[in-house]
């Protein structure tokens, strides 16, 4: 009896890792808003990492959270680095690319709770008098990663777009309210 209980423990567990070796490791994930101000209004809220703290849906998950600025004022090579706790993780941004009042590139580097490299866009389209922000994160995830996420019954979408959806009505809030 012990035998096939065996057998079979391990059977399921290499039918759950064949499961997962198989999961696509790059994810995508977006998310949009239309804010009534005109691109040239709300780019400088994103190309200047000191102005996220006024909107980003991470900042006040840990009041004690550090975060050291390095670099130009704004645009490409401002960087931030942060430090806090178990929701905010650490690691460090930076902006790698900026073309006024279209887009911002960013590097996203973890380093905690998991480590890992994505790439982070904002692109700002001019509709009628306002904005059409879109914010999005494309990353690999690892074996272990992906595996998680399967037992959590969650994707990336679902992760991280309910933060991305909070930080644009912020953005949005912020910018409308000039």
């Amino acid at each position: 009896m012990l035998k096939r209980i065996s057998v079979i423990t391990v059977a399921l567990l290499i039918a759950f890792a064949a499961y997962v070796a198989m999961l696509p490791a790059q994810f995508t994930v977006a998310r949009s808003t239309t804010i009534a101000a005109p691109p040239e209004v709300v780019f400088p809220h994103v190309n200047n990492l000191k102005k996220w703290d006024a909107w980003s849906p991470w900042a006040k998950r840990d009041p004690n959270m550090t975060m050291i600025y390095d670099g130009p004022e704004a645009g490409i090579g401002q960087s931030g680095k942060w430090s806090g706790n178990e929701e905010v993780g650490e690691g460090k941004m930076t902006i790698t690319d900026s073309t006024p009042h279209q887009n911002i590139k960013l590097n996203l580097e973890f380093i905690k709770p998991f480590e890992g490299n994505s790439d982070v866009e904002f692109r700002f389209e001019p509709v009628g008098e306002g904005t059409k922000v879109t914010w999005s994160l494309d990353g690999d995830q690892g074996f272990f990663e992906r595996g998680l996420m399967l037992l959590l019954g969650m994707d990336m979408a679902q992760m991280i777009g309910d933060d991305y959806d909070k930080g644009l009505a912020k953005l949005k809030k912020v910018v409308e309210a000039g």
